[in-house]
């Protein structure tokens, strides 16, 4: 059988397509928020629950799915995973009040919560430690662009058909993703395409004794590595929330867009994040390279970074043009993407194999939370006091994240070390 060169970018190919499919079903929501609120009459403080019944079923199943996928394997537990979330976003087709909506919702957030933590394990498996920035921002890139295809095809769907087929569209691909996993994805132990030479170099670069201990969650939450990382995504999170969930609808409300207009726009600060996400996984190298970072002290200085240009997104108010608004929202989500691959890749540097698709989960389950209750006070405060001042909020809290992480993961050592 004929092998295939540099196979592990390969795997990062086909990790991105499944999150591009993932977080294109997860967004659809968002995308036909102004529509659906005409056809179901709801209030915005209706459509923060819908919003909130998803992120909490996510929040609460991040640790759930992370400790199934260690303790089943990717490649089945990932495609179980894929098919359930597909099949819960097309019953949205059947919702026709909002206490439906948000009940399939929640369904949704049950299964798409796997994604992020099989992703991450994946990379843990497939990469050496300095190439685990690069893959991660790569991987992660699929999380804005199935938010940046949203809009475009969502929409498209929408009004050549119905909302319901919208749904019925972006959930039958997940279907196909399941079935590519399972069939493709295995082990770099057990891949009978890679090449000895490329076996070698990954397990060059990882832990030299890999443990067969089931991961342990009271030493995982126990330890500072872990609030390191999960207080500073808790404090991130809720930027992500806004731009995926509230975009659309503030446009709309706020700048007078019709939805035609959303779909032209709507999708830029997602290809911002693209960017964002990617060079963010390149930087971490480069300051290693040029600058003799260490390599998570090079993850922290792009967390900083990130948490800088953060400033843009807290000056939307000032803007007079609903474009120069959409250029702040673009430039907070190439920063939160910067942001976040890193956190992530900084799990891989110091979580042993064996615990971190588990620890990922916990870190994630904690910046839900944030992400759900800052959704909440949105659709309790934005129709009283406006976005404004929410959207100042997320600088600060990314500012504050990044101030966390340097306090307790500078200079640690990585687990591989």
């Amino acid at each position: 059988m004929k092998r295939i060169h540099a196979l592990r970018w390969w795997i990062i190919g086909l990790i991105c397509l499944g999150t591009i499919i993932n977080y294109l079903a997860r967004n659809s929501l968002g995308v036909l928020a102004p529509q659906l609120q005409q056809e179901m009459n709801f209030t915005t403080q209706e459509y923060s629950y819908v919003v909130a019944a998803f992120q909490l079923a996510y929040t609460l199943m991040q640790p759930v799915c992370g400790y199934l996928l260690d303790f089943l394997g990717l490649k089945v537990g990932f495609a179980v995973f894929a098919v359930l979330w597909s099949i819960s976003c097309m019953l949205h087709a059947s919702a026709t009040t909002w206490g439906g909506l948000a009940f399939f919702r929640g369904l949704l957030g049950i299964n798409e919560a796997a994604a992020i933590p099989a992703g991450i394990k994946a990379v843990g498996e497939w990469f050496p430690a300095k190439e685990r920035s690069v893959a991660i921002g790569w991987f992660n890139a699929g999380t804005s662009l199935g938010a940046m295809l949203a809009p475009p095809l969502v929409i498209f769907v929408a009004t050549q058909h119905s909302t319901g087929m919208a749904f019925i569209v972006t959930g039958a691909l997940g279907l196909v993703f399941a079935a590519l996993w399972f069939f493709c994805y295995r082990s770099p132990k057990d891949h009978p395409l890679l090449t000895e030479q490329e076996r070698d170099y990954i397990l060059s670069g990882q832990v030299k004794k890999v443990s067969t201990e089931k991961p342990a969650l009271k030493k995982i939450i126990a330890s500072k590595a872990f609030w390191g990382i999960a207080l500073p995504r808790f404090l991130a999170e809720p930027a992500w929330q806004t731009f995926s969930f509230w975009i659309p609808l503030y446009l709309a409300t706020e700048r007078g867009m019709d939805i035609k207009q959303i779909a032209m726009f709507a999708w830029l600060p997602f290809l911002a994040a693209d960017l964002g996400g990617v060079l963010g996984g390149y930087l971490s190298p480069f300051l290693m390279k040029h600058f003799r970072f260490s390599l998570v002290n090079s993850r922290i200085a792009g967390v900083w970074i990130g948490a800088l240009c953060m400033i843009g997104p807290g000056c939307i108010g000032l803007a007079a043009s609903p474009y120069t608004a959409i250029a702040l929202f673009a430039l907070g989500g190439f920063a939160h993407q910067m942001i976040s691959a890193l956190l992530n890749t900084l799990s891989t540097d110091v979580f042993e194999p064996h615990e971190l698709a588990t620890a990922n989960g916990m870190t994630g389950m904690v910046s839900w939370i944030g992400g759900l209750s800052f959704s909440l006070i949105v659709g309790a405060l934005a129709s009283k006091i406006g976005y404004n001042p929410l959207f100042v909020c997320l600088t600060i809290f990314d500012i504050v994240g990044a101030i966390i992480v340097v306090s307790l993961l500078r200079n640690r050592t990585p687990a591989n070390a």
